[in-house]
């Protein structure tokens, strides 16, 4: 069940909101709770067992890990955590890909593969297991005690607006709203959060999906006998699919949340006016990039080491991320591809750039990250060596033609995309998505958001493509 589907929009959200509000305040996170289950159920109904068990065993370890008379009774709790959700993560998400890689060498050395039947991978396993790891580390290092009731970290973990595909929340964000957020409960934050999730279903209905559409023409086909102008039309379509797709997702999981009393951070921030990789970064998927930066490079040493092995921690971080993504050598290589250009920049680049200016840094970042996104979304390194070449005149002659729907969604997608390169729009954007309104704001909002979703409605009804990118991670 997603959040751009007429099943979720006309009847498990309405039901869901209906049954809170009128829920008195001590039963509103059970209520919220069995509504995250069934919406989990519904989806992976074969996983939400394996999910729930991990989250009791997770609760009963962090107690005794913050109850341990000593440190290394600490660390061996904290450990058991940590291996349990790591390796959870491992056997669903990569044990295929393991099994495909020792099968492919044992096949060139002449000998039989292995027998293995593939494993499922459960929706959001990437997500929450980072969360579930966030709740044990935040504990271990004093952020914030542990949970009372295991209800309420599963309520943590399992929250349906951020379950599937993010923001990545950390506890220490969030632990307090899980208790009490009366406070944050109210018309101002329902109403902008409601005109929040209808701008991020309007972006992926609107935006992503007519795009996405003509991108997958373009992968599915053989890109070796592709033009250039098809390529690069294809791969600029599905740089902005993927973005609309998931900052329209995290728009919908952030106005969700606000419509239920909680915070949740900002994913997205207008990434493609970025001028450095370095800043992409700090644009892209900020929750994914922060977790990594303090879960991970800080603890292998962050900047306090030598220059080499900043460089390499740096790089191992991001090859990491690009497994995180996926199970797939393309994957991997995307992460080393941007981690190889983060350490260009601390090298040379962010200097190169401050000497050619903005709109050349703009668009020298925005052609590295179109290179960095066909690797990410081929369906084999061997589709790589074909698209790359294409798009610089050494492909075919096959042209796929583009529709006029295609180029007006492009053109909104691209204005849109760098609007805020302009001076003075972030600022706006920032007051447009505050909580607090006034008045005569919350009606025009509230106005808006009746028509994009009226809109958005007609959209979904009317198309049979309405995938989402990152269910897949």
């Amino acid at each position: 069940m997603v959040f751009s589907s007429s099943l979720f929009i006309l009847y498990f959200l309405p039901a869901f909101l209906l049954l809170y509000y009128i829920s008195p305040h001590r039963l509103r996170n059970y209520v919220a709770l069995l509504a995250s289950m069934f919406f989990y159920a519904w989806g992976a109904p074969d996983f939400i067992f394996i999910v729930v068990v991990s989250i009791i065993i997770d609760f009963y370890l962090v107690k005794l890990m913050f109850a341990a008379p000593s440190r290394r009774l600490k660390r061996t709790y904290t450990a058991a955590s940590i291996v349990m959700n790591v390796g959870l993560l491992a056997y669903f998400k990569y044990a295929n890909f393991f099994i495909e890689n020792v099968d492919a060498i044992l096949t060139a050395m002449g000998s039989q593969p292995v027998e293995w039947t593939k494993v499922a991978l459960p929706i959001g396993i990437s997500f929450f297991t980072f969360q579930k790891m966030t709740y044990t580390i935040d504990v271990y290092r004093g952020m914030h005690p542990p949970l009372k009731r295991v209800t309420d970290l599963a309520l943590y973990i399992l929250m349906f607006p951020q379950l599937i595909a993010g923001p990545i929340v950390r506890f220490n964000e969030v632990a307090g709203q899980l208790n009490e957020r009366r406070w944050n409960e109210t018309a101002d934050n329902r109403i902008t959060g409601f005109f929040r999730f209808t701008i991020g279903l309007a972006r992926k209905v609107l935006i992503a999906n007519p795009l996405g559409a003509y991108a997958d023409s373009v992968f599915a086909a053989d890109v070796s006998q592709l033009d250039t102008v098809t390529l690069w039309v294809g791969i600029i379509a599905y740089a902005f699919q993927i973005y609309y797709d998931f900052a329209g997702y995290s728009d919908m999981a952030i106005g969700l949340g606000r419509m239920i009393g909680f915070d949740f951070p900002e994913n997205f921030n207008n990434p493609y006016i970025s001028r450095s990789i370095s800043e992409f970064w700090r644009r892209w998927h900020m929750t994914l990039g922060r977790w990594m930066r303090d879960y991970l490079y800080i603890p292998l040493g962050g900047n306090k080491v030598s220059p080499k092995r900043m460089y390499f921690n740096l790089w191992l971080v991001f090859l990491i991320s690009g497994l995180w993504h996926g199970a797939a050598w393309n994957f991997v290589i995307w992460g080393a591809f941007h981690g190889t250009f983060l350490i260009l920049d601390r090298l040379f680049l962010l200097r190169f750039y401050e000497r050619i200016g903005q709109l050349p840094s703009l668009l020298i970042t925005f052609f590295i990250t179109l290179i960095g996104w066909v690797l990410f979304r081929a369906e084999s390194m061997h589709q790589v060596f074909d698209f790359l070449p294409g798009m610089f005149g050494l492909g075919g002659s096959n042209h796929l033609p583009v529709s006029r729907e295609v180029w007006l969604t492009m053109i909104f997608a691209g204005l849109f995309g760098f609007l805020a390169y302009l001076p003075g729009i972030e600022p706006w954007q920032q007051r447009l998505y505050a909580k607090e309104k006034k008045l005569s704001s919350l009606i025009w909002m509230a106005l808006a958001s009746v028509v994009l979703l009226v809109i958005s409605l007609g959209a979904i009804t009317s198309s049979g493509f309405n995938p989402f990118i990152y269910f897949r991670f």
